[in-house]
């Protein structure tokens, strides 16, 4: 399905143009060794990240739905990992964290063909971010890896006091766009907060599907790679 008709592309940045679970695991191995953890009998730096990564994304689907704050999410999602090693994580230096919190925005590993799709895109369309992560660690990450300039306008969640799939945030990043939702199409890899969040307020949207998961049925259309998109657009 091709989306000629469109003028307006909104994409989601962590999981989709930046990176997470790679930047996160050039992080987190690198504290790793930094905060000895293999003397706290976690003998594997890969077991670590694996159990991180999965503790993450159930953090962050329940602040995508309001049901924690952003101090509890960056406090659950090691707190939960630590415990599942045998850790009580109260012992654990809080440095370690402000760490994280330090060095992963400013990784710049994005998905393949990254640059070379905005590029294309922003030639011939107005192309927006709609974004769940943090203010200042989004600002940290489009810097570095120079991304800014592809965007037309950029809307945070933490910002705008909405979170995807909220309705709220795709209203405000349409008005904000001074475009239609017609017009609109919604780019990420959240099958709830970007896909089923556009699609509930009307709006097109593509599932992007790097690990090629099982597409559910109401998802009408999903790519694996970005550059794929230069062929729909």
């Amino acid at each position: 399905m091709r989306h000629t008709d469109k003028k307006d592309i909104f994409f989601d940045l962590d999981h989709t143009i930046w990176d997470f679970e790679k930047n996160a695991s050039e992080t987190l191995m690198e504290l790793f060794d930094t905060y000895r953890f293999h003397h706290l009998g976690i003998e594997s730096p890969t077991a670590f990240i694996d159990t991180y990564n999965r503790n993450n994304q159930r953090s962050w689907a329940l602040y995508h739905h309001g049901k924690i704050t952003k101090a509890e999410l960056r406090v659950a999602r090691f707190a939960d990992t630590f415990r599942e090693f045998g850790i009580d994580p109260k012992w654990f230096p809080t440095a370690f964290e402000e760490d994280y919190l330090r060095l992963c925005p400013q990784k710049t590993n994005l998905f393949p063909n990254a640059h070379e799709t905005l590029g294309y895109l922003r030639e011939k369309y107005a192309v927006h971010l709609i974004s769940n992560g943090f203010g200042d660690a989004a600002e940290v990450k489009m810097t570095r890896c120079g991304l800014k300039k592809y965007f037309t306008s950029i809307v945070i969640s933490e910002v705008v006091g909405y979170h995807k799939p909220h309705p709220e945030i795709f209203h405000y990043a349409i008005d904000n766009a001074k475009t239609t939702i017609t017009a609109s199409v919604m780019i990420g890899d959240s099958l709830d907060a970007d896909v089923r969040g556009a699609q509930n307020v009307g709006m097109d949207a593509i599932y992007f599907n790097p690990k090629d998961a099982d597409v559910p049925l109401d998802v009408k259309q999903s790519i694996n790679t970005l550059d794929e998109l230069r062929q729909l657009f």
